[in-house]
């Protein structure tokens, strides 16, 4: 039996990107001030609402047998809901704090750990259409498969942390948006590109040498950030980015690969995949599903488990695979009727929240009925309601950031690394408040 740990509470809450605070942009870099305090799977995190596990899926794919297992997870263990993060992993909320050996067992027999000592570094993010649709450069699930065997075999991968972020993108440009630590890319003429960080600048690999040359890096960045307090790559001082990428060719090129520079700018804005029936396929089709505020319960889980596979995606949604044609547009019904988003017309479609209220004892609001109250109509700028400054989860691109604090609601505008404030409402005026984020929503730059 795996050993667990049990339910610690860590002096910070989980987020995805560092702390913010109102003169700074959402996801601007901070240096470590103390341990690692994510959560994983045999690491519980004390939250208000019972202790929370978050199960890291690289890629967001998941057997039909996996899925079952998660949703068992759920229903005996936790709360009954499967909550989706913006890495395309799943978190269990409501556990007790001596479910951690059952917990860890259940997971273990789905092959949900295959590492007990990289399980809360497996954060890996890939074009969740790849191979799918027939678009991108590349089907990239032969690297995501590689690149997790030769993370939890790195013994130096055990060190990153659990903020740590890497992407795979299939060409397409949608996971690369995401600024991720590392990205691989697939390239039209078949051979791979490595972004470090978020510059424009990529080395260009041969496609077989893509995994290992994203651990290479990782590794790399271990070795230069060690005494500088930086968890990801855009924590490090200026002159340590700067030199990384070289360091990283010189790594490569001492193992025998082939790494040239080569730029190519990222991507600005981060696409989900369209809800509805993905174009292409033949005999088996599958179905792209919007999932409000990113919860799930045990019967909506259940029918996106159905097909021959499922793989969530970083914007809180999944793609169902392997359902037969003839299927598919009365499961997409089904998943309609079950109140999930399946279609462009959807009211939900780009609305956002933390857990908030009751759920964090951080938050300052009870943020997903907020955003419920203020949905609007369908086709606006995506909003994401944050119950503190902390915004854990938020998107990237441009959006509308509304943030609770102690003297009512902040409504900004932010695209890309720019925030522009738009207004501050009270909070004993809640129909102003959903008056100002439909406003705000109604403007796309």
């Amino acid at each position: 039996m795996l050993a667990a740990m049990s339910a610690s509470s860590p002096t910070t809450s989980p987020a995805v990107a560092g702390e913010v605070v109102p003169s700074r942009s959402p996801g601007d870099a901070c240096a470590r001030s103390s341990g690692d305090a994510c959560p994983g799977a045999l690491r519980l995190h004390a939250a208000d609402d019972g202790a929370l596990a978050r199960i890291r899926i690289p890629g967001g794919v998941l057997t039909p047998h996996q899925a079952e297992a998660l949703g068992q997870a759920a229903e005996r263990l936790g709360d009954g809901e499967l909550h989706l993060t913006s890495r395309g992993n799943v978190q269990l909320r409501g556990l007790a704090p001596d479910c951690g050996a059952e917990l860890a067992l259940l997971l273990s027999r789905a092959g949900l750990l295959p590492s007990e000592r990289h399980e809360r570094v497996r954060n890996v993010v890939a074009s969740p259409l790849s191979g799918v649709d027939g678009l991108g450069a590349m089907d990239v699930r032969p690297w995501l498969t590689g690149l997790d065997r030769l993370l939890c075999g790195s013994d130096l991968a055990t060190e990153l942390s659990g903020r740590f972020l890497f992407a795979i993108d299939d060409g397409r440009g949608d996971v690369d948006a995401l600024g991720a630590d590392l990205t691989l890319i697939g390239h039209s003429d078949g051979d791979a590109l490595l972004r470090v960080g978020e510059r424009d600048a990529v080395l260009r690999v041969p496609a077989a040498d893509g995994p290992r040359a994203a651990v290479t890096a990782a590794e790399a960045f271990l070795d230069t950030a060690r005494d500088t307090g930086a968890w990801r790559v855009k924590d490090l001082p200026a002159d340590a980015a700067a030199t990384l990428p070289d360091d990283v060719r010189r790594r490569l090129e001492q193992a025998g690969v082939s790494a040239t520079p080569r730029s190519r700018p990222r991507p600005p804005e981060a696409l989900p995949p369209t809800p509805g029936r993905v174009p292409g396929g033949g005999r088996e089709a599958a179905l792209s599903v919007g999932v409000p505020l990113g919860r799930l319960d045990l019967a909506q889980w259940r029918l996106l488990s159905c097909g021959g596979g499922l793989r969530l995606t970083p914007w809180r949604g999944a793609v169902v695979t392997g359902i037969a044609a003839d299927r598919a547009d009365g499961l997409l019904g089904e998943l309609s009727g079950a109140g999930l988003i399946t279609g462009p017309d959807s009211p939900w479609g780009g609305v956002g929240a933390c857990i908030g209220r009751p759920g964090c004892a951080k938050s300052l609001a009870d943020v997903r009925a907020e955003a419920g109250a203020a949905v609007g109509p369908a086709g606006r700028l995506p909003v994401y309601w944050s119950g503190c400054e902390r915004r854990c989860g938020h998107p990237h691109g441009e959006w509308i950031d509304v943030v609770a604090t102690p003297g009512g609601h902040r409504v900004s505008h932010v695209r890309g690394a720019v925030s522009t404030e738009a207004a501050t409402v009270r909070d004993d005026d809640p129909g102003a408040l959903a008056a100002t984020v439909a406003a705000a929503r109604g403007t796309r730059s």
